[in-house]
């Protein structure tokens, strides 16, 4: 890729979406440009959430499992396979209202963009939110999770604690009761942020505990998830608790800053979209995590790829 070129079709973002969305417009000979980011400890990494998952039990067509690097890796080549161009860069600036858009990966200041497109695919994900602990993030696809659909079937019979107190942690909790021996709720307040039904739901639930005014501070397990240390945050006491696993459900926050003012957000962030993948500026569209707070699965966001790269072929069409 030269300095300064102009392309038909760039793709930020090389999750499923980005990568399907890549397969889909190579395929219909528009030759595009991923440029997937740049590699980091969070999730918003080259290949996105993926990368840092283990085993994927309910991707379709892998009855035996896959892991979730080697998963990226062959959407990846295969995208290559039908031409799309693939480089290690970060978007550090885009000029929507440019014609064509600009885009900077190098200095944002600099007076031109180093890349021009006619249209382009936002895929830039959303990131899991954290505890920020060391045995978290080297745990994590070990015990420590942040999605009870996609793992909770590896916790049948196990003891499982949900960090949050919110309605994706109960939502996470009540799904994981499927699966778990018992499932703890750790909340750092004395009462829930949930909404009430979700609550009277988690409380009427038996397999289902909670423990009040707590932080999780470490997570013990050398190579799983053994236990996890609790600490009351009015008294100071800490305690440990034996676990299998460890679902961390604060929120998720999408990647979006980059599109700040220039595109229409939901209250948490979000793209929001219309008329499929569409953002509501003329040859920009969006798909996966960025825009999806609901589903947030490999296989959801890999269709909503596929459609967005559709949206864009047409939308190609109809400007020529």
């Amino acid at each position: 890729m030269e300095a300064g070129s102009a392309r038909r079709v760039v793709i930020l973002g090389s999750g499923p979406a980005g990568l399907t969305a890549a397969i889909y417009t190579a395929r219909a000979d528009l030759e595009p440009l991923v440029i997937e980011g740049e590699p980091s400890s969070t999730s918003d990494q080259p290949g996105g959430q993926l990368m840092l998952t283990t085993e994927v039990e309910n991707f379709p067509g892998f009855p035996g499992a896959i892991m979730g690097p080697q998963l990226m890796m062959s959407m990846r080549e295969q995208a290559e396979k039908f031409g799309a161009e693939i480089v290690t860069r970060k978007a550090t600036r885009v000029d929507l209202s440019s014609r064509p858009i600009g885009i900077w990966t190098g200095e944002p200041t600099a007076p031109e963009p180093d890349i021009r497109t006619e249209a382009l695919i936002i895929s830039t994900g959303a990131r899991s939110l954290m505890l920020g602990l060391e045995n978290e993030a080297r745990l994590l696809g070990y015990g420590v999770s942040t999605c009870a659909t996609c793992d909770g079937f590896f916790f049948r019979d196990k003891k499982i604690v949900v960090v949050g107190g919110g309605d994706s942690a109960l939502e996470e909790a009540l799904f994981l009761t499927k699966f778990g021996e018992s499932v703890t709720v750790v909340h750092r307040r004395k009462q829930l942020r949930a909404s009430k039904i979700m609550q009277d739901r988690a409380f009427k639930n038996d397999k289902v505990d909670f423990v009040w005014d707590s932080v999780v501070t470490d997570v013990l397990g050398s190579e799983k998830v053994s236990g996890v240390v609790l600490q009351n945050v009015v008294t100071g006491e800490e305690t440990t608790m034996a676990a299998d696993g460890l679902f961390v459900a604060i929120g998720h926050a999408p990647n979006t800053t980059l599109f700040a003012g220039q595109l229409e957000m939901d209250e948490n962030g979000y793209l929001k979209t219309t008329g499929g993948t569409g953002t509501g500026v003329a040859g920009v569209f969006a798909c996966g995590d960025v825009q999806d707070h609901v589903y947030r699965q490999a296989v959801t966001a890999a269709g909503s790829g596929c459609m967005a790269a559709i949206d864009t072929e047409r939308y190609l069409a109809s400007v020529e």
